[in-house]
């Protein structure tokens, strides 16, 4: 599967680390999509006050699993707990059976391993966006 422009997809990035926000945007600006990114979670929660309005768009959730205040798996956590389907990728320098086991139960499609390769990457990516958008 293919990452396709003409879409016009949002990829939420939500990751602490200002130069893997700065290479995803590049990698996905240049397949033409939208990138919205943020340097916590809360800062999203704030900014995208998702509570409704991120359900059924063409879009999905690229984030950290170990960032200061609010873990991805804490927003992962919120987000279901507010009823909120938006397809995650969830992205970790590091983890553990159960750490895996709990981004799961809230809903991440994938937990991948820091620096995850491109491929694998789009691949997710396109696979997220194919469920947001209902395919």
């Amino acid at each position: 599967m293919q990452l396709s422009p003409s879409s016009s997809p949002t990829i939420y990035v939500v990751d602490d680390d200002d130069a893997v926000r700065e290479s995803v945007r590049f990698l996905l600006e240049s397949f033409g999509m939208t990138v919205r990114d943020y340097a916590d979670a809360q800062a999203f929660i704030d900014a995208e006050k998702p509570e409704g309005h991120l359900q059924g768009r063409n879009c999905c959730l690229l984030l950290d699993l170990h960032m200061p205040g609010m873990s991805g798996a804490d927003l992962l956590e919120h987000l279901q707990a507010s009823g909120i389907a938006i397809p995650a990728i969830v992205l970790t320098g590091r983890s553990s059976v159960s750490l895996r086991e709990r981004v799961a139960r809230a809903g991440a499609l994938v937990l991948l391993e820091k620096p995850a390769e491109e491929g694998d990457l789009t691949r997710e990516i396109a696979r997220a966006l194919a469920i947001a958008s209902g395919d």
